[in-house]
């Protein structure tokens, strides 16, 4: 603890603890997505900023070495503290930061118990049991089985941007690859969860039935963006988790809410209560309090968001990704048979207008069958949302965040700036700062458009943010990185064909 102690004294001596967070590290970096680039940082400041991330550096695999002191063999010097440590050495992430250093001590003493606990926990997948669901669960209809996890979960929550994906994701990645281990995005996860309910129609318990053939696959569940809109999904969530955690499961998710907050409003939310006190039960609950969003630390915007009423900037740049290929109207197939008509579709990217994707009934399980075929979005006429159209800002968050999850690229028109979009959308607390009368609903005139929605406007934040970051060179350059990966696999697997 000496040497971490040492080596934390020189980062906090070179960067300055302000507000909670830690300055100083590649600050020229730092750079608004929608403002301009600022002029190049002196060589001095580099090397200044090259040496306290060296600290750094040495801090972190310090108090790995301390925290895994009593941990056993290969694993001491692993773990996403050490892979975090590793990224800020060579520049890969942007700066230190207090709250994330918090919290990755935490997922640093989780990697840690399920290292310890792998055998108990039956995390290997090669000396797990190899029994079917149905037969999981039709021997303990005999003999009742409960296996509780001796390792309890995480919970991760807080503000937009401030890189709780990327914790869970550092986490996750650090894991054996032996594991029985399962990463979704929560919309993900239900839909698939939905879809075996259909399969076991009929069934005394289905949800216990999903619920064995669930952990089968995986113990250790990883969802991102956990969040309850769908009055279908609040009510099964608690029977689910309860037969989910009796079985062994173990959750990290993060969120935007705090347990107590999800669903607030939602439709017959006490019958959804319980399933907070199982969470808070399982997991260990714990806030990100940072108030940097890292998605809007990006490059200059790259030409993708026209504000504009006029479409033909956007045609433009649709026929010039299509190349010479001929737009054509196609069909997706979605879950459980349904279909997603195309209005226009070629070389990956597909053309739509706001109101045929937005407008129209369409959820979650459309917006992932459109981009298991599709790369690239052109959105056409994004409006400004209020009242009148809450329906269809909804559903504009789903498909952001499903495009997000898939990084997928956005090319569209609208009638303002992303956080312009949602002025109107309020929580309650907002609109009684804004006028006493706007959270009953008032209707004076310079209310009628206000919409007053607490799950709206908590989750609006995430999509401005996610907007901004989708329009800038470093999420365009994952967008090129993914094609290219699925590129390979696709020569690769033909080669294959060919040879058999």
């Amino acid at each position: 603890m000496k040497r971490a102690a040492r080596a934390l004294r020189h980062v906090l001596y070179s960067s300055h603890i302000q507000s909670g967070r830690l300055f100083g590290f590649n600050e020229c970096r730092k750079i608004s997505t929608l403002g301009e680039v600022p002029a190049a940082c002196s060589v001095s400041k580099q090397y200044r900023n090259r040496e306290i991330n060296g600290y750094l550096y040495r801090f972190v695999m310090a108090l790995t070495t301390s925290v895994s002191s009593s941990s056993a063999g290969d694993f001491g010097r692993s773990g996403p503290l050490v892979e975090y440590g590793r990224r800020i050495a060579s520049g890969e992430l942007l700066d230190g930061d207090a709250f994330q250093f918090d919290t990755l001590g935490l997922l640093q003493k989780l990697y840690e118990e399920l290292v310890e606990h792998e055998e108990s926990c039956q995390l290997d997948r090669y000396k797990a049991s190899e029994k079917a669901g149905r037969s999981r669960w039709l021997w303990s209809r005999f003999v009742p089985q409960s296996s509780y996890s001796p390792v309890k979960g995480l919970y991760l929550y807080g503000g937009v941007g401030t890189g709780k994906t990327m914790l869970m994701d550092l986490f996750y990645n650090q894991l054996p690859c032996n594991w029985r281990k399962k990463r979704r995005h929560f919309h993900d996860f239900m839909l698939g969860v939905h879809s075996r309910l259909q399969m076991h129609k009929g069934v005394a318990d289905p949800l216990e039935v999903v619920a064995g053939e669930i952990s089968d696959e995986s113990i250790l569940l990883c969802l991102d963006e956990f969040m309850v809109t769908d009055v279908a999904d609040a009510l099964i969530l608690n029977r689910l988790f309860k037969h989910l955690f009796s079985k062994g499961i173990i959750l990290v998710s993060t969120s935007n809410r705090a347990p107590d907050g999800l669903y607030e409003g939602g439709l017959q939310r006490d019958l959804f209560l319980p399933f907070i006190e199982t969470l808070k039960e399982r997991c260990m609950v714990r806030e990100i309090g940072s108030s940097t969003d890292y998605r809007k630390l990006t490059s200059a915007e790259e030409g993708f968001y026209f504000i504009s009423d006029n479409p033909m900037h956007l045609k433009k740049k649709y026929f010039k990704l299509i190349g010479k290929e001929t737009p054509c109207p196609q069909v997706v197939e979605v879950v459980m048979g349904r279909q997603l008509q195309i209005p226009l579709g070629a070389n990956g990217c597909a053309y739509f207008a706001f109101a045929d994707l937005c407008d129209k009934p369409l959820g979650a399980a459309d917006y992932l069958g459109l981009f298991e075929k599709f790369h690239t979005l052109a959105l056409e006429g994004v409006p400004e949302f209020c009242i009148h159209n809450r329906s269809a800002a909804y559903r504009f968050v789903t498909l952001v965040d499903v495009m997000y999850e898939n990084k997928a690229r956005l090319l569209c028109t609208a009638e303002a700036s992303p956080s312009e979009l949602f002025e109107k959308i309020v929580t309650v607390a907002d609109a009684q700062r804004i006028s006493p009368r706007s959270s009953s609903r008032s209707l004076r005139r310079d209310d009628l458009d206000l919409c007053v929605d607490n799950e709206l406007g908590f989750t609006k934040e995430r999509t401005i943010s996610r907007l901004i970051e989708m329009n800038s060179r470093e999420y365009l350059e994952q967008h090129e990185a993914k094609l290219l990966e699925k590129a390979k696999l696709e020569v690769e697997d033909n080669g294959d064909t060919l040879k058999a």
